[in-house]
């Protein structure tokens, strides 16, 4: 019995070893073969680190390959950071990694990251450095590592107490917020502001924007074809808040938010304008576009499209919308809200629609009804009126039907409608232009 036991773990023992007896090749021709010869990452901004990108390393011999080291060919020049299967190549021994071992039909998965030194330069500028593996065999293989980097004024939070103005031809990257406190004016001239996740805009006093870009700070890529640039509930929108009056807002684009744009309910001054809005974009929010609570807003030629929530939302106080283009083909859910949604109440109490006038316009959508009113309580002001736009909502033939006039009632049923309105709609690529299509029936209605 002994014996059978003794023969039996000889027999289990020879089996192990044959297991874990590994055969490695110094042979020339072994070589490993990766996910990519060029690791092509997006622009990033200067003294701030990208996001992670990965790639394979095969070894398809049969036979396992023995690696002197692993290196940055510039050292630590670059900025490029690499962790290879958990091994880091550390500055201090050179930006490099000893000893390392791929087993026959194994692979390795190589990290890279970097954070650029200032380019001292207007321009995005080239930064390249090559991972050098050296094999057993002493024959060399490598990965390009390539990127542009972008020198950017970075604000962390920036708490505005007197006038301030800003201008710059650097992008400005705020990692926190920007908050202006009362009475104190901010104003944005010929700026792009990349906001970090989180951050966004408080208002107390004034903002008046003038040729701007206000989005998110991602400059990479969530899939090959999907910029984040692309990508709604990037950063947090702007706030204005009860005391703030008096904002205008020119040629200015807002994009990628959560909630775009926000004012919050203050006391409504029929002869003050609260916010003004000319020649503006609004795109491509996670929450609502543009939501005004007893606001005094006036929209002239602004896009405000894609949102989650309805592009926008107006809960009492005056509203004038003139030559808009209002469209909702938000991509990401089917369950978003309308192109425009009016009401007169307030988180459950009344409040007057003092009045809504929309002339010039264009409303459309994914949607068969895309114009959303609703009057809560009917002993309180709920005044509104469409004219001369195109309306993407059942014809109105009830008593109300004096409150639209010379409208283009635009059907499912229509041969043009909807997406066709437009130049691009690519809902593959989320490529939008809301330039009218030649053969639209919208023309000479909206912003473009």
């Amino acid at each position: 019995m002994m014996r059978r036991i003794f023969y039996f773990l000889m027999i289990l023992t020879a089996c192990v070893a044959c297991q874990n007896d590994d055969t490695f090749t110094t042979q020339k021709g072994a070589l490993l073969t990766f996910g990519t010869d060029t690791l092509k990452m997006d622009t990033v901004f200067s003294k701030t680190p990208s996001s992670t990108y990965t790639f394979w390393v095969h070894n398809d011999n049969k036979d396992g390959i023995r690696l002197q080291n692993i290196r940055l060919a510039r050292r630590n020049q670059t900025g490029f950071r690499v962790n290879v299967d958990g091994a880091y190549l550390d500055n201090s021994n050179g930006s490099q990694v000893n000893d390392l071992e791929v087993r026959g039909k194994d692979s390795l998965l190589v990290f890279v990251e970097l954070t650029a030194a200032e380019a001292l330069q207007q321009d995005p500028k080239l930064v390249e450095d090559r991972l050098v593996f050296t094999l057993e065999s002493g024959v060399e293989q490598q990965v390009v590592l390539r990127a542009w980097t972008w020198d950017a004024e970075k604000i962390n939070r920036l708490i505005l107490e007197r006038d301030t103005v800003i201008e710059s031809e650097k992008p400005i990257v705020v990692m926190d917020a920007i908050e202006v406190k009362p009475g104190v004016t901010l104003t944005l001239r010929n700026t792009t502001l990349y906001f970090h996740d989180g951050a966004g805009m408080e208002i107390g006093g004034t903002l008046k924007t003038e040729n701007c870009v206000l989005r998110g700070d991602r400059l990479d890529r969530m899939f090959a074809y999907l910029p984040y640039d692309r990508v709604s509930g990037q950063w947090g929108g702007v706030r204005f808040l009860e005391s703030s009056t008096g904002n205008v807002m020119t040629e200015t684009e807002v994009r990628n938010a959560s909630e775009a744009i926000v004012c919050d309910s203050a006391a409504l001054d029929s002869t003050q304008v609260r916010l003004t809005m000319e020649r503006c974009t609004v795109h491509n929010a996670e929450g609502t576009g543009v939501e005004a609570v007893n606001t005094y807003l006036v929209l002239r030629q602004c896009q405000l499209t894609n949102t989650l929530g309805p592009c926008l939302a107006v809960y009492g106080g005056i509203v004038e919308i003139s030559r808009c283009t209002l469209a909702q083909f938000y991509p990401f859910s089917a369950d978003r809200g309308a192109a425009l949604f009016f009401t007169n109440a307030w988180g459950g109490e009344p409040l007057p629609l003092v009045r809504l006038t929309c002339e010039g316009s264009i409303v459309t959508g994914y949607e068969d009804d895309v114009v959303m009113g609703g009057q809560i309580d009917s002993t309180t002001v709920f005044n509104y009126q469409f004219l001369n736009s195109l309306l993407r909502t059942p014809k109105v033939e009830t008593a109300d039907s004096v409150r639209f006039g010379d409208v283009r009632w635009e059907s499912p049923k229509d041969s043009i409608q909807g997406k066709k309105q437009f130049v691009k709609i690519d809902e593959d690529n989320l490529i939008y232009d809301f330039h009218l299509d030649s053969l639209s029936t919208a023309k000479g209605l909206g912003c473009y």
